[in-house]
């Protein structure tokens, strides 16, 4: 168990303890990073049943008012305005260079200033309680951060926005990931309803009076939640969830592969302040109706440079790829990209031995040039040049629940 005084706990913190789980230093909190089945085990349990996750290290805010997602939309080349309510979507902070400050996920809840009743059938009267007066009104964009951006993210939002919207951050709440392919058996004993949600929804739902914000998503490629609700609640609830026989609890180690195997980025490791949203390969998180010609074009930081990116007429030089190794050689993050003349071509930004592909996996940035899928290129391991190859992404077909 980590010790060190300055490192956050989750509200988790104790059951991590009692289940046995190595913790580790990660985005200033102590987090798990397995537990004791190990990283293998975690990996295909999820795979196969449902793995429980704590992801409370993430930031949770809601952007309150009647302008909340058009001012949102300033910030990120997304379609904000059109998102329905209960609708889920990928989003892009950017920097004035068009540079990724963060990626993120929002979702629209529509006007909840006044009290209504949450969606499944056991929860409880009266449904999530409204905040003070004065801080609802109009439309609420209900948004998660990367944990380790998140105080960045609040500041920007705030010196960008303020004005138009209230940023109110949610520090008291606890956010948890349930994954795989019998996460739905095992949520929906517990909350009644959920089944019903599809890729990319939310709902309210309660459980023993607590109240939650659920939406069927996550960062495995496997169908699965994610679950907001109160910090103080949150063991209570998850100790349910592990009482369920599909449930193990899943560390960050295995987090990290699974998400890996999904061709999913890494914020500070597969994107930053560095790449634009086109060099990532993110090109369809950024709708039609925000790039050239289309209704809401442009409005955003570094629109300039994206939707020329974008249009091809300043075509990114630079480009993320998936990558499979020839031979069985982890690669991993910062190792040299070159080409058959030892020519530096990129640099891996994640790779790792894929438990469900059982073999060597990774993503990094190439020159446009050697970007096409199936163009041989050799990772530099230990001064000795390990021949790889450009592999379409996802490594896996993802199994989201969209009927």
């Amino acid at each position: 168990m980590s010790t060190d005084p300055e490192l956050l706990k989750t509200p988790l913190h104790a059951l991590h303890a009692e289940l046995g789980a190595r913790m580790v230093p990660f985005a200033g909190h102590a987090m798990p990073v397995q537990y004791p089945a190990g990283l293998m085990a975690e990996h295909r349990h999820t795979r196969e049943a449902a793995g429980l996750f704590d992801v409370s290290h993430m930031g949770q805010l809601e952007l309150v008012g009647p302008d909340a997602a058009a001012a949102f939309e300033t910030l990120m080349p997304v379609d904000v305005i059109g998102l329905g309510v209960d609708r889920q979507r990928y989003g892009l902070l950017l920097t004035d260079e068009g540079t990724i400050i963060d990626d993120l996920m929002f979702v629209n809840r529509g006007d909840l200033s006044a009290d209504e009743p949450p969606l499944g059938s056991n929860a409880p009267s009266g449904g999530s309680a409204p905040r003070a007066a004065g801080e609802r009104g109009g439309q609420t964009i209900f948004v998660i951060v990367n944990g380790a951006c998140k105080a960045g993210d609040i500041a920007h939002m705030q010196a960008r926005i303020d004005q138009r919207c209230q940023v109110v951050p949610l520090p008291d709440h606890a956010l948890l990931a349930l994954q795989g392919p019998l996460a739905v058996d095992a949520l929906s004993r517990l909350v009644p309803g959920v089944e019903r949600l599809v890729f990319m929804t939310g709902g309210a739902f309660g459980w023993n009076g607590t109240d939650l914000y659920i939406t069927r998503s996550g960062y495995t490629g496997e169908d699965g939640f994610e679950i907001s609700l109160p910090g103080a609640q949150a063991e209570a609830f998850a100790r349910a969830l592990l009482a369920q026989p599909e449930v193990k609890p899943i560390g960050l180690g295995a987090r990290n592969s699974l998400r890996l195997e999904a061709g999913l980025c890494l914020y500070g490791n597969d994107i930053d302040t560095t790449t634009t949203p086109v060099e990532a390969g993110l090109n369809w998180a950024m709708q039609k109706v925000r790039r050239t010609g289309g209704e809401r074009a442009g409005g955003f930081p570094g629109a300039d440079r994206v939707l020329a990116q974008l249009d091809g007429t300043r075509p990114a030089t630079r480009k993320r790829v998936g990558l499979v190794a020839r031979e069985r050689v982890p690669v991993r993050e910062h190792a040299e990209l070159q080409d058959a003349g030892g020519h530096r071509i990129g640099e891996v930004t994640s790779g790792l031995l894929g438990p469900s592909v059982d073999r060597p996996i990774a993503m990094g940035y190439v020159q446009a040039e050697h970007a096409a899928v199936g163009t041989p290129v050799f990772a530099l391991v230990r001064g000795r040049q390990v021949p790889m190859e450009v592999a379409a992404l996802p490594f896996l077909p993802p199994r989201y629940h969209r009927a």
